[in-house]
């Protein structure tokens, strides 16, 4: 969240402010690049959205062409970073007293752009028009406000997989995130503005306001100033806060003494608003009155919104409009409503970036010729705000300064990203198995983990650009926001949805990306996949002399031991850093004994007994050691049972990762010392899919649209997931339709004593789908 650099205290009235200060480097960032335009004007809130085009370094492989001897060295390819340009959509949120010097900083900075029209929505709109036209020569076109929340909305469900969130205000941790659900219609939008609107959206054209009330936020507002003298809207809540409605409320217990037995009516419920106002014959505190006309008009809101729900069918209900915007009182009563009026059989769901609906609803609206909605667009952390902190106790004027401005940013994804085919209930399925929000010792763990890792990580995307001298200083910028996004999500762990250890990495990529640092372990990854190539034969050849039992048990032992080379682990990265030498038979070495802490080996080699699976789907880890001697050999063995093989994947570079760009070359030279590799790739029975990520975990509700494709064309029955971040930190859990194997070895102690083990503990997990027949039980998960 970035602040003013300076304010005087006419900063505190509604009157036009224009002694801001603002840091270009936070705050409309790539605005010189800005091709279009919207502004959603509200009574207090101005919400600005544009379009920009984004250079950025990216890291590329090539393979040197062996046969004519172009390579001077014996390395397999050579590393070029490059500059790519792709698409970004920037939201900007900021208090209407600053919108003259926003639009003069705008006009001062926008350069090479074609646009002549911005799209505007908003009851504010109107009456800024006259200034934005001036300042910005640019033609307002109003769009329709109800039409624009929609298509927010909906773009916003779509995108961000922890967008909606239920509050709740006594557990231990206020927000809990809801996965989105791969059909997120239909729902209900209740918009809670100045009045409120009732909508039912069934698709993303086709919606309709079913209802509605004039008793909304203006009437809070309204009646909140007569009563109490108190202009400020935040000020009124922040009174709420502090009051006590049953000195004004009449509730049940004072008409009858106690509860309503035959009516199932308990003592403590309101029986009627201001009730005691009419015969108490004592002033009341603007407190109390404060907190009772919020019970009211919440609990009127939600009962309307619940007969609205139950009229259509409708178990998705969204709260949404200024009387909401991220107040802890207002989604407290709106929730407890909502539970009363529904016994618990609805739920009142928030959006994390609610503020922002009209805005992006009107920049789409503006940009339907370019169709964003073709596309699969992921939240950029480095360059967004996150959910504020909105803990009830803060002063109102020090809560509206924490959030001068408030930044979204979305990045336009290269791949089409869909639910994996195979997901049991993909309506049900969360990647992630740890959930930090709710964890408050795994969380504080973790968050140390990073912030130790921090100094290593600088190092290594440094030593990646050895021939930029300025790579330093971008390290030191790097080091810098990371370190203060680790100290946000310590105090605002909600901040991008769940806290998980995905986020975390995710969020930590996102940063070096945005310092060009791509891929700080590219030179890590060519050299080892370098030095395992030299010894892929003789192990195969090994391999081949075992007989066919022994030769399973090496093959899995040898996934395992590939996958101990994670340079994301720290006990790992520690030994290979101390110990050059330490290679595929030390790792072996490591690994603990049967029975292993998960161990479903004995179900596994019993179903190979079996017939081929037709064909099997594997995510892979790690580049050298792991892909090239442990999964490959695993590969080779199935495409010799006559099973297909798709291995897959990341797309761009996250740790020591394979990208699918190193793993294409990889599998070419391993093909022309390997026979059955070479017939796998020629018969087309083995191939190589991008998997739409690029982070070390694996999030199976967002993957490339055209691996959802070749699993479904070739029948998939086998799902294979490997390594620490996809098996572990992600989809331990997760349930599919087809068999599944999950295989890692566990390298962080405190996650191994967390799960039972110890450092090095190896899981092994062979599922069935819930209600296959089996003659083998699975191990059971560890508690």
């Amino acid at each position: 969240m970035a602040e003013c650099v300076r304010l005087d205290s006419r900063s505190r009235g509604h009157a036009m402010d224009k002694s801001i200060t603002l840091p270009p480097d936070e705050i409309f960032r790539n605005l010189e690049n800005a091709k279009r335009f919207a502004i959603d004007i509200g009574g207090s809130l101005t919400k600005l959205a544009y379009y920009s085009t984004v250079q950025h370094k990216v890291a590329k492989v090539r393979s040197f062409d062996h046969t004519t001897r172009e390579a001077s060295s014996d390395k397999l390819y050579e590393i070029s970073v490059q500059e790519e340009v792709t698409a970004r959509l920037h939201f900007i949120k900021f208090e209407n007293a600053y919108i003259e010097t926003c639009l003069d900083f705008i006009k001062d900075h926008l350069v090479n752009t074609d646009t002549k029209v911005i799209k505007a929505t908003g009851g504010g709109a109107h009456k800024f028009k006259e200034l934005i036209q001036r300042k910005l020569g640019l033609r307002v076109d109003k769009e329709d406000e109800m039409t624009c929340l929609i298509k927010g909305c909906n773009f916003v469900l779509r995108n961000i997989p922890h967008e909606a969130f239920v509050y709740a205000k006594h557990a231990d941790s206020e927000f809990r995130f809801q996965m989105t659900q791969p059909d997120i219609f239909p729902y209900l939008l209740v918009n809670i503005g100045s009045g409120v609107s009732i909508v039912k959206v069934e698709s993303e054209d086709k919606f309709e306001r079913i209802g509605g009330s004039s008793i909304g936020g203006g009437t809070f507002w309204g009646l909140g100033a007569l009563l109490t003298k108190t202009q400020r809207f935040d000020e009124l809540l922040q009174l709420a806060t502090k009051g006590q409605h049953t000195s004004v409320d009449m509730l049940v217990k004072d008409i009858y003494g106690g509860s309503y037995g035959s009516l199932g009516l308990t003592g403590d419920l309101i029986a009627s608003s201001f009730g005691k106002s009419a015969t108490a014959d004592k002033e009341f505190s603007k407190e109390d009155m404060a907190k009772s006309l919020l019970h009211m008009i919440s609990n009127d809101i939600g009962q309307l919104a619940c007969l609205y729900a139950k009229l259509h069918n409708l178990s998705r209900v969204y709260f949404g409009g200024f009387f909401i915007r991220g107040h802890p009182v207002t989604m407290h009563t709106i929730t407890y409503s909502i539970n009363f009026f529904t016994k618990g059989e609805v739920q009142a769901l928030f959006l994390r970036h609610e503020g922002y609906l009209g805005a992006i609803g009107a920049f789409l609206k503006g940009a339907e010729e370019d169709n964003p909605n073709q596309y699969s667009w992921g939240e950029n952390y480095a360059g967004s705000s996150g959910l504020m902190s909105i803990s009830p106790d803060m002063n109102p004027m020090q809560r509206v300064r924490s959030g001068t401005f408030d930044m979204l940013e979305m990045d336009r994804l290269e791949r089409q990203l869909v639910n994996l085919p195979l997901l049991q209930d993909p309506s049900s399925y969360i990647p992630d198995t740890m959930d930090l929000t709710e964890d408050a010792l795994a969380r504080e763990y973790w968050l140390y983990c990073f912030e130790e890792a921090l100094e290593g990580v600088v190092k290594r995307a440094v030593a990646s650009q050895p021939d930029m001298p300025e790579a330093a200083d971008r390290a030191e910028k790097f080091s810098q926001k990371y370190r203060h996004k680790l100290q946000t999500l310590r105090h605002q762990p909600f901040a991008y949805g769940s806290l998980t250890v995905r986020s975390l990495l995710d969020t930590r990529e996102h940063c070096l990306n945005e310092f060009n640092f791509p891929d700080p372990y590219s030179k890590i990854k060519q050299r080892e996949n370098d030095v395992a190539l030299r010894y892929y034969q003789k192990v195969v050849g090994a391999l081949d002399e075992l007989g066919w039992e022994d030769r399973q048990f090496a093959l899995v032992t040898g996934v395992l031991a590939g996958n101990v080379f994670d340079w994301g682990a720290k006990a790992v990265s520690d030994v290979l850093e101390s110990a050059p030498e330490f290679g595929f038979y030390e790792a072996k070495q490591q690994l603990e004994e049967r029975p292993w802490l998960v161990d479903s080996y004995d179900q596994w080699l019993q179903r190979l007994k079996g017939p081929p699976h037709k064909c099997a789907l594997f995510f892979v880890d790690n580049s050298g050691v792991d892909i090239i001697l442990g999964v490959i050999p695993f590969v080779r063995e199935l495409l010799s049972r006559g099973t297909e093989v798709v291995l897959a994947s990341n797309s761009g570079p996250a740790l020591n990762d394979v990208t699918n760009g190193e793993l294409q070359i990889l599998t070419e030279r391993i093909a022309a010392m390997d026979p059955v590799i070479q017939a796998g790739l020629t018969e087309d029975r083995l191939t190589l899919v991008q998997s739409g990520s690029s982070s070390p975990c694996l999030d199976l509700s967002r993957l490339d649209k055209v691996l959802a494709m070749v699993v479904r064309e070739r029948q998939t029955d086998l799902v294979i997931i490997e390594g620490m971040g996809r098996a572990i930190h992600t989809n331990y859990y997760a349930m599919l339709s087809c068999e599944s194997l999950k295989m890692a070895v566990i390298k962080n102690s405190w996650l191994a004593d967390r799960l039972g083990g110890k450092l090095f503990s190896v899981v092994f997990k062979y599922e069935l789908p819930t209600g296959k027949s089996s003659n083998h039980s699975v191990t059971p998960v560890p508690s």
